[in-house]
Formats: C-alpha cells, sequence, structure tokens
C-alpha cells in the first residue's frame, strides 16, 4: 500500500514539474495581451532571458529576434515561437519557458464604492472582484455586465457574482431603480 502511494504521489509531482518546463499557465488557455508582464527564459542562456511587458499592439522586443507579436497567444505558443527562432542561426536546441508574472488589468464601474482597474488574480469571480472595489453601491442592482475583449462569440455577458473575470473585463454593477 505504502508502495502505491509513493508512486503516485511521485507521480503527481513528476506532472506538476512537466506542465512548468511546457510553460503550462495557471490560467488554463491564457492568451497573452497588452500590458502583461511575461518572463521569458532560455535554459543556460542568462543573457537571452527577460522580463517584458506587452506594448499595446501586443508586442515585445527580444534579443536577435527583434519585435515579436504576441498578442492572442498562449505562453505555451510563444514559447514554440521562439525557439524557433533561436534554433540553428544562434542556438542548436534552446529550451525556452514563458511564464506570466503579471497579468493585465480588469476593471469594475458602476454601482461599487471604489471603481477603477485592478490587478488581476487567477481564480477571481465577480463577487471577489467587487469586494475588492468596497463592496456593492448603495443604487446597485443585481444586473452585472461584463464586456470580455478575448472573446469574440460573447464580447458581453450578463454575470452574477460567480462568474469567473478574465484578465482585460470590464465589469459594471448596473444601477437599481428601486
Amino acid at each position: 500500500m505504502f508502495r502505491v502511494i509513493s508512486r503516485i504521489a511521485l507521480l503527481f509531482v513528476a506532472s506538476s514539474f512537466l506542465s512548468l518546463l511546457h510553460g503550462e499557465d495557471k490560467v488554463s488557455g491564457y492568451r497573452l495581451g497588452p500590458d502583461d508582464l511575461i518572463k521569458i527564459s532560455v535554459l543556460n542562456e542568462p543573457n537571452l532571458s527577460i522580463e517584458a511587458r506587452l506594448s499595446d499592439a501586443g508586442t515585445v522586443s527580444y534579443p536577435f529576434l527583434g519585435e515579436i507579436h504576441i498578442k492572442g497567444k498562449t505562453p505555451g505558443e510563444v514559447e514554440r515561437l521562439i525557439t524557433d527562432g533561436l534554433r540553428g542561426a544562434y542556438l542548436v536546441d534552446p529550451k525556452v519557458n514563458v511564464s506570466v508574472l503579471e497579468y493585465r488589468k480588469y476593471y469594475i464601474g458602476g454601482q461599487v464604492k471604489q471603481p477603477g482597474a485592478y490587478p488581476y488574480q487567477p481564480g477571481l469571480t465577480v463577487g471577489k472582484a467587487v469586494a475588492l472595489a468596497g463592496g456593492f453601491g448603495e443604487l446597485a442592482s443585481r444586473d452585472i455586465v461584463i464586456l470580455r475583449e478575448d472573446d469574440p462569440a460573447q464580447p458581453q455577458l450578463e454575470a452574477d457574482v460567480m462568474t469567473p473575470v478574465h484578465p482585460g473585463d470590464v465589469i459594471t454593477v448596473e444601477e437599481s431603480f428601486f
């Protein structure tokens, strides 16, 4: 029994480590956008390891490759892009890792006590976002709308306190008339 448990634990640790190596982000399927702060690391190549904030155009400047457009790509896709760019001309077999250090902000307005821009955190819900904004205002209704730039199929959606928040979302708590 002990061997079975120890093997399961070993498999869990190994899979966790492998997911880090392959650049899986805390937010599954996360697509990069302007104002995200990322870290690009190349194994045994400290001069090629950088931290960069995406420009408004969704680009970063990277050694040897120049300005690269990464808006809308996942960290894993960026890893492959940089690996392909470095392989051959600069390095034989580059091992690239891309991680998000700081997600772009989300915005909350309408009937909350402290409207504004707030740093995104994985696992954030509308209810938590409202709490971070000081709570509902006195005239808040139950109608909450999210403008979501990263989902063209559903750019505006009705939300409740359990709806997940994405980086870049614009949350509006509507005013009640009664």
